[in-house]
């Protein structure tokens, strides 16, 4: 447990450990941004009938026509064309029985209720067939997807007004530092305003959390453990700060005092080695850095990952992409490093200061350089892996 672990071997060992959550069943309108735990199979057709793609005149035949009704999204014409008949329609209507094409409105040549064609179209124009979405019973979605606006309306088409989704876990964040100062516009030379868990709390709404807040808290190993028991209810407790070694650094001995146990500390990265993961019964905690950009970095390389696995993704870690170095980069120590940066094309370049604590080049990055522990120095134009700050 003293050892530094490599980023995927922390990542791995924390995900076996995040809590999943049970299911609940929801309306469909209320469930966007949360993950399906049941496969989505059609239970009515769509369109449930032949309906015209585009304003005009169903027709049957070369024509001409007489115009003998109208067919209107919502309201059919009832009856059946016979050859050399048509009906006025809209986009959207049902095509009558014997219609084989639809004859665009400025392509028709009409005369009261007589019709003719200045461009006849090929049969079946302009015509969206029973089912050409999807059919009864077809499979539209599985467990495990995360809806968006696009598939709650194809939850709803499909029939389904309600939907079982993962309950959204109980989240509680906690600041902690002696340092920290409640009010930003009374804050002190020997203060700093405490940012981190105002980010955290935005990080997680992003998901659909509205986490509770806790702190800050001083560094006093009972003021801790006394805070910790605001969260008995969490299924997941983010803290920040005091999870390094120092004298006052108290986070780890007073999640013990707490009940929880250490599951591992410290991982090979920069920023952000003085991670803590620990457990309390079913409850999973999650202690980042105090500054800043380590605070941001942990919890998108590890809180994150860690809520979507509870809310049931199927695939909860960040994802990478190649890019090209948009200039030179020095030689990497003993710890994998994340580089802010800014993307443009397939070119990306860092952001300003890269100091743990540097808040205004975080905010003009748009992605993460992740460079390997040990790697020589970099020329521009050589590729290099890249994580989009996507924090949905």
């Amino acid at each position: 447990m003293t050892g530094l672990l490599s980023l995927e071997d922390a990542q791995a060992r924390l995900l076996a450990l995040a809590p999943l959550m049970p299911a609940e069943t929801i309306p469909t309108e209320q469930a966007l941004g949360r993950y399906m735990c049941e496969n989505i199979h059609a239970v009515r057709t769509q369109p449930p009938a032949d309906l015209s793609a585009m304003d005009g005149y169903a027709i049957n035949g070369p024509g001409p026509w007489q115009r003998v009704g109208e067919s209107r999204a919502g309201a059919p014409f009832g009856g059946t064309l016979i050859l050399g008949q048509c009906v006025r329609i809209s986009t959207g209507a049902h095509v009558p029985a014997g219609a084989d094409r639809v004859l665009l409105q400025e392509n028709a040549v009409v005369a009261g209720d007589h019709i003719s064609a200045a461009e006849l179209p090929p049969p079946q124009r302009h015509i969206r067939p029973r089912g050409f979405d999807f059919g009864r019973g077809d499979l539209l979605l599985t467990s495990g997807t995360r809806l968006n606006p696009a598939s709650i309306a194809l939850t709803i088409a499909a029939g389904r007004s309600t939907i079982e989704v993962v309950r959204l876990p109980r989240i509680a964040i906690l600041d902690t530092g002696d340092e920290l100062a409640v009010n930003p516009a009374e804050c002190d030379s020997h203060q700093i305003p405490a940012s981190n868990g105002a980010m955290l709390a935005a990080m997680f709404a992003s998901l659909g959390f509205d986490a509770l807040r806790i702190g800050p808290i001083r560094d006093d190993r009972t003021a801790l453990a006394a805070a910790f028991h605001e969260a008995d209810s969490a299924d997941l407790l983010i803290t920040s700060g005091g999870a390094s070694v120092g004298e006052h650094d108290m986070v780890q001995s007073a999640l013990q005092d707490w009940g929880a146990q250490i599951a591992f500390w410290k991982v090979a990265i920069k920023p952000g080695k003085p991670l803590i993961v620990a457990t309390r019964g079913a409850q999973l905690v999650i202690g980042l850095p105090g500054n800043p950009v380590s605070c941001f970095v942990t919890a998108f390389l590890f809180a994150l990952p860690a809520l979507r696995a509870a809310m049931g993704a199927k695939t909860p870690l960040p994802s990478s992409q190649s890019m090209r170095a948009g200039e030179a980069l020095p030689p990497v120590g003993k710890r994998r490093e994340f580089l802010r940066a800014v993307s443009q094309g397939n070119e990306v370049r860092l952001a300003g200061s890269q100091d743990s604590s540097a808040l205004r080049s975080l905010v003009e990055a748009d992605c993460l350089i992740d460079r390997p522990a040990g790697s020589p120095a970099l020329a521009a134009g050589e590729p290099v892996t890249v994580f989009p700050l996507h924090i949905s």
